[in-house]
């Protein structure tokens, strides 16, 4: 049984896209330049996504590697603390 909109065994009808009536790319602009055209296209298309990208302020900048560096020295604490720990139980255990 199937609802109106079909199922995963029986594709609905509008789904299905005869041989002859799908495109084949031919390589289109890609195709023709060579590999040096590729690659200026490819450096072309980093500069303009790093144009889209935010960048933080000075200030946002200064915040976050604050938060980064205490958050890092906390953590050395806490495996320092766990390291001394484990250490003084294994002494423990083995003498």
């Amino acid at each position: 049984m199937t609802d109106a909109v079909g199922s995963i065994d029986m594709p609905d009808a509008e789904d299905e896209v005869p041989e002859s009536k799908k495109r084949t790319r031919k390589g289109g602009k890609r195709g023709k330049k060579g590999p040096m055209g590729r690659l200026a296209l490819f450096y072309r298309q980093i500069v303009a996504e790093l144009r889209k990208v935010v960048w933080p302020t000075r200030n946002q900048l200064t915040t976050y590697t604050s938060v980064v560096i205490v958050f890092v020295v906390v953590m050395i604490g806490l495996v320092t603390v766990i390291d001394f720990g484990f250490q003084r139980a294994i002494k423990y255990v083995f003498g």
